[in-house]
């Protein structure tokens, strides 16, 4: 595995403080071993104050203390950093993107050649260390720098490796899929409430609910179909509430909302 032992992050921003509270919390660096580099002085102040790491506002500090670059920016912005760091990275670097539908040919076009590049679709759990994480490396990346990002990625939650043709597709689902799953959440919660739950009983209900059959889920190793199953006895509660979703078309608004989110991504990479 290529060597974890210093890494910059470009964009001090909700995700870029999620990989640094899980690389301290997971061990796998200290946090005199991380750098920020951001512009803005109030997030510096935040980064370094939190979590006692070095920050800075200039792109070589940051390319010269660290041999990881994350560039955990908004993709509406890469072009301008890609344009500021082009100069200063090299084939001794090894830079990791977390920008939803940036490519990795754009990303080469903005930097020298022959640098090792990784695209990384992460989500929001991630926050809570319970994150999901695709990656795909391009034709300079070896085994030793893919090690390193799944090891720099686990730290917030789960990953796995894929083409990168798949990464859009990635994006429309678990990338973009929190936002569906609190909108379920949501209207669970007003459900309950219709029915005369009180809100904050309803809110923990519906959260808990939800959180406990994603770990079931994960933890039986069952397929979602088979779970159904289970708690859908005949001419029961489950199957009646399940008749109504069904009706409403819920299967095919989720796939569809997928499909769009993904096409959305591959317009952002144009």
């Amino acid at each position: 595995m290529r060597d974890i032992n210093k890494i910059g992050l470009v964009g001090g921003g909700q995700m870029g403080e999620a990989l640094v509270r899980g690389m301290i919390s997971g061990g796998v660096l200290t946090p005199s071993d991380i750098i920020i580099a951001e512009p803005d002085s109030h997030r510096r102040e935040h980064m370094h104050s939190t979590y006692n790491i070095n920050t800075t506002a200039d792109p070589g500090e940051a390319c010269s203390f660290a041999s990881i670059i994350i560039l955990a920016v908004k993709p509406q912005i890469m072009p301008l950093v890609l344009d500021s760091y082009k100069d200063i990275l090299t084939k001794e670097h090894l830079v990791i993107s977390i920008a939803a539908g940036i490519t990795l040919s754009a990303l080469e076009d903005g930097l020298s050649p022959g640098i090792p590049i990784i695209r990384v679709m992460p989500n929001t759990p991630a926050l809570v260390l319970a994150g999901i994480s695709a990656l795909s490396g391009n034709n300079s990346v070896h085994k030793k720098d893919m090690n390193a990002a799944l090891h720099i990625f686990s730290a917030v939650g789960e990953c796995v490796e894929v083409a990168e043709n798949l990464l859009d597709a990635v994006t429309g689902l678990s990338g973009s899929g929190p936002g569906y799953v609190f909108t379920f959440i949501e209207a669970m919660i007003d459900g309950g409430v219709l029915a005369g739950i009180p809100r904050p009983i309803a809110e923990k209900l519906a959260l808990h609910t939800v959180f406990g059959s994603a770990k079931l889920g994960i933890e039986s190793g069952e397929p979602a179909a088979v779970l159904k199953g289970k708690v859908t006895s005949p001419g029961g509660t489950t199957i009646a509430g399940l008749q109504v979703l069904e009706k409403a078309g819920i299967r095919g608004t989720i796939m569809s909302a997928i499909e769009e989110a993904t096409h959305r991504s591959k317009e952002l990479g144009k």
